[in-house]
Parts: structure tokens; sequence; C-alpha cells
């Protein structure tokens, strides 16, 4: 059996601070990945950073993170793939044990969460952004 093409999907606005950090920790947990950062009109210098970093870097000119992850599913071709933010929210190193959950147990789709309260639960005290975003991005992945 081949192994898996991976793909990391980095959907991104204004991340110029985190995104090198966020390629790297990715880069270093799925090193046989292929990084894509998707840039959302951001006015900092994102796309240098992710390009510099090792990313591969494409861009979605409709703003708004359901355009971006529409985007990047429409455009990525890989087995398996995993979403996080390009800010360094995201522990890069878990992605393994993901990865590994999806193929040991034949499922389509393992979710992880930045806060965690319970099993798959998302903490009360997460930010109302991040708990927003969160929404969004399963309702784009729907649509």
């Amino acid at each position: 059996m081949t192994e898996p093409r991976i793909a990391v999907l980095l959907p991104c606005y204004n991340e110029e601070a985190a995104i090198a950090q966020t390629v790297a920790g990715f880069r270093a947990a799925l090193p046989g990945a292929t990084i894509y950062v998707y840039d959302n009109n951001s006015a900092d210098r994102t796309v240098a950073v992710a390009r510099a970093a090792g990313a591969v870097v494409r861009t979605e000119r409709i703003q708004g993170k359901g355009a971006v992850v529409r985007r990047m599913f429409a455009d990525v071709d890989a087995d398996i793939y995993v979403m996080a933010d390009g800010d360094a929210t995201y522990d890069a190193a878990s992605a393994p044990a993901l990865v590994a959950r999806v193929l040991d147990e034949q499922l389509d789709m393992v979710v992880g969460s930045q806060n965690q309260s319970g099993p798959g639960e998302l903490s009360p005290r997460a930010p109302v952004r991040q708990r927003a975003a969160d929404r969004h991005a399963r309702a784009a992945v729907r649509a």
C-alpha cells in the first residue's frame, strides 16, 4: 500500500505573525504532507512569510472563511485533509494521531478542538470568535 497523500490546509487572513510557526509545526508533525496556505486578502506579509516557510501559497479573493474553505477543498486533491488555522492555535503535534485514527479506523472524518472541556465539546471559555469560526467552517463544509 502506498502512503496516503496528506494535505494540510491553512486558511489565512493577516496571519504574518504566526504563519511561519504554524507551517513549521505541521512540517515537523507531518513531514510527508503538503502544506497549503490559502490567503484571503491579507493586508500584511502573510503570503511572503508562508512562502518563505515552505508552504504552497494560493489565494481566495472572495472574503470570508466559508469561501476559503470551499476553495481549498475544490482545489486540493489528497487522500487525507488536515485543516487548521494559520494563527498557531491548533497543536500541530496532535495531527499524526488524528491521521492515524482516520487510517486505523477507516473513518471519514475526525474533528479536533482548540479547547476541550470534554470529549468533542468546545470549552465555554473559548473565545466567541473561535466558536463562531468553528460553526462557519462546519457550515461551509456542509454547503
